[in-house]
């Protein structure tokens, strides 16, 4: 039976087969001691699972999550696993996961955010109740640097059937990635009280350069304005904002002089009755990546990336 609170645990495996193997010691293990499991992985993953669940106890034991009905953007994974361990609390049995996010395919930019996914988990769920998540990464297709990167974010290791503490495990506050110069050209606009309409034009404008309309649009024309209006209310007042196209994505920066204190700003589901907070979070649900680089030294820079296909 899992022991109280948060184990977060980094497998590296080869392939398949090696999958199937750790992936189902940990289910098996997990129901051997009345523990229920939700499994997000990649469809390809889960029907592979599915056949190996061979009993309706195992069948009832195991839940699966719609990896694609979350989208592109890895700050909806959090409250996503939040969502579930509420609806479970009440039953005093522990819960696990297995989960493991799409790496190929994936622009540096999703990689870099996935990477900070993992060390965001260990302060989303440093209160919780019984919870244990493991992470398996096929390290046939995840190349050395990110596992590296990904195995300092997990506090424990399974290795060979043996769970251990992982002594690259670094606890202290996350090494970003500098982001990327800005796409060329850009379009550039400094923003102040009573300028929002400016902003949604000057985006406006570049979303049809770049072929982007309809529903997309509107709902990118709300991110930014949130974005902009915390500028204005809690960064200084002003800001700066740059938009362009990459080979994907529209990108929309923002800059100002603010410092944003909260990692997890955006990726905790607001209490309805709350006053204020809803902000950063709409915009998660919006956008399909959303990078928040802040320190009071620097201010604090916001993208916000709407695919274009």
């Amino acid at each position: 039976m899992s022991e109280p609170g948060f184990r977060h645990e980094f497998y590296a495996y080869r392939g398949e087969d090696e999958f199937l193997d750790g992936a189902l010691s940990f289910i098996n293990d997990a129901l051997a001691g009345d523990e229920t499991v939700l499994v997000a992985v990649a469809a390809p993953k889960q029907r592979l699972l599915r056949d190996q669940l061979d009993s309706p106890a195992a069948r009832a034991g195991v839940s699966f999550m719609d990896l694609d009905a979350l989208g592109r953007n890895p700050a909806r994974l959090i409250p996503a696993w939040q969502d579930w361990i509420a609806g479970r609390t009440g039953t005093g049995r522990p819960v696990r996961g297995i989960g493991e996010s799409r790496w190929t395919d994936r622009a540096e930019v999703d990689d870099a955010e996935l990477r900070y996914h993992e060390w965001l988990l260990n302060r989303a769920f440093v209160q919780s109740p019984a919870w244990w998540l493991l992470c398996p990464y096929d390290a046939a297709v995840v190349g050395q640097a990110v596992l590296d990167a990904v195995a300092r974010c997990h506090p424990l290791r399974w290795s060979a059937g043996a769970h251990s503490a992982d002594s690259g495990y670094q606890d202290g506050p996350y090494a970003f990635e500098m982001l990327p110069q800005p796409g060329h050209p850009h379009h550039e606009l400094d923003y102040g009280p009573g300028q929002l309409a400016q902003v949604r034009d000057r985006v406006a404008d570049s979303a049809a350069r770049s072929g982007l309309d309809g529903g997309r649009l509107r709902e990118l024309l709300i991110a930014v304005t949130e974005v902009a209006t915390n500028s204005i209310n809690h960064g200084g007042g002003r800001g700066t904002l740059r938009v362009w196209a990459d080979r994907t994505d529209l990108v929309c920066e923002f800059h100002d002089s603010g410092c944003i204190t909260d990692p997890l700003i955006g990726r905790v589901r607001p209490d309805p009755d709350q006053i204020g907070g809803h902000g950063m979070w709409l915009v998660q649900q919006l956008c399909d990546l959303v990078q928040i680089r802040s320190a009071p030294d620097t201010g604090t820079t916001i993208r916000l990336h709407t695919s274009l296909a």
